[in-house]
């Protein structure tokens, strides 16, 4: 008996080793902070493949969901419903561009890193809103410089 539960257990506990160090990142979708209006909160993150993040609906109106034109081959996009908490576990290396739908034209856009490769400016597309490709712009090059980074990993 002892055995069989052995032949179970452990090829479970194998298979979800890669999973057991996953975390989970907290983002709030806001109507203003010190960077200005129309944010997410961290606006960077840098995650692992198997990370979670979750996105908060601290102040209403706003959403997240991907952005077509910024989401690694193979990743699935998604979007959330209006005031919605919305949880996402990405398993594709690359970076994703998330956008609030009524307010992606303000500007209301962050940046995923999920693995090693840092968002650069030829991962923009042409054609973004004014506001939003600049906001992207922005946070590409403080993460050139190295400041503010929001790391997902302790």
């Amino acid at each position: 008996m002892r055995r069989l539960a052995l032949s179970v257990l452990l090829p479970a506990m194998i298979l979800s080793a890669p999973f057991a160090a996953a975390k989970t990142v907290e983002v709030k979708m806001l109507n203003r902070n010190a960077s200005g209006p129309m944010v997410y909160e961290p606006d960077y993150l840098v995650m692992e493949p198997g990370d979670t993040v979750r996105f908060l609906p601290t102040a209403p109106g706003h959403n997240a969901g991907t952005i077509d034109e910024i989401l690694p081959a193979g990743a699935e996009p998604f979007k959330g419903q209006i005031n919605e908490e919305i949880e996402v576990t990405l398993t594709e290396p690359g970076i994703y561009g998330i956008k609030c739908s009524p307010h992606f034209a303000m500007g209301m856009v962050m940046l995923i890193q999920v693995g090693t490769q840092p968002a650069a400016e030829a991962d923009l597309p042409a054609g973004l809103p004014t506001r939003a490709d600049k906001r992207l712009r922005e946070i590409i090059a403080r993460q050139d410089t190295g400041s503010e980074q929001a790391e997902a990993r302790p």
